[in-house]
C-alpha cells in the first residue's frame, strides 16, 4: 500500500483521507456555499464517497492525490486540497499533467486557510512531482480562488469552457530550491 505523506503547516495538519473523515468531507460538499464554484450544487453522500475513493486511487496509481486539512491543536476538519488528474474535456487539454484544487468549509474560509495549505502542497509538488508544471481551473467569479492561485504562484494562461460554464485555466512551474523554475 503506498504511504501518503503527511504534512504540516502553522495551523494545519494535511494527511490522507480516511473512512473517519468521510462525515466531515459528506458535510461539508452537501453545503451549497462551497460548492458555488465548484459544479454549482451540493454533492450527494453518494458522490462525496467517489470523491473519497478517488482520492486515495489517485495516491496508489499517481503518486499524488488529495490531503483532509485540519486544524493543528482543535483538531476540526478544515477542508480538502491536493492534486489530481481527472483526465477533464477541457481545451487545452492538461492530461497528465498535475491539477491542484482545494476546497474549504464554510467556517473556514477568508482567514487564509486556503493559502497555507496551498503553498505546503506546492512546496510538496516541487519536492516530489516529476511534472515540470501544475495547472488549475477556477470559475471567473470565484475571486477568493483566483487570489489563492496567484499568491501561490499560478499565472492564468487560458480562457475555456467545462461543461458548458467558462473556467480559467493556470498554470505554475514546477520550482527547485532556489525558487526558480525547473
Amino acid at each position: 500500500m503506498f504511504e501518503i505523506p503527511s504534512l504540516d503547516t502553522e495551523r494545519l495538519s494535511l494527511r490522507g483521507h480516511g473512512l473517519e473523515d468521510f462525515p466531515d468531507s459528506a458535510a461539508m460538499w452537501a453545503d451549497a456555499r462551497v460548492t458555488r464554484y465548484i459544479g454549482g450544487k451540493p454533492f450527494s453522500n453518494s458522490e462525496v464517497w467517489s470523491r473519497l475513493l478517488r482520492h486515495r486511487g489517485h495516491w496508489s496509481l499517481l503518486g499524488f492525490g488529495y490531503w483532509v486539512l485540519r486544524e493543528r491543536v482543535t483538531n476540526r476538519f478544515v477542508g480538502e486540497v491536493g492534486y489530481f488528474d481527472l483526465r477533464r474535456d477541457i481545451e487545452p487539454r492538461f492530461d497528465g499533467t498535475p491539477e491542484i484544487g482545494w476546497a474549504l468549509a464554510h467556517w473556514a474560509q477568508g482567514q487564509g486557510l486556503a493559502t497555507e495549505a496551498v503553498r505546503a502542497v506546492v512546496a510538496w509538488g516541487d519536492r516530489s512531482l516529476k511534472a515540470t508544471r501544475t495547472v488549475c481551473a477556477i470559475e471567473p467569479a470565484n475571486l477568493p480562488s483566483i487570489r489563492v492561485a496567484t499568491k501561490c504562484g499560478y499565472v492564468q494562461t487560458h480562457k475555456s469552457t467545462f461543461k458548458g460554464e467558462p473556467v480559467l485555466l493556470f498554470a505554475r512551474p514546477r520550482t527547485g530550491e532556489s525558487g526558480a523554475p525547473t
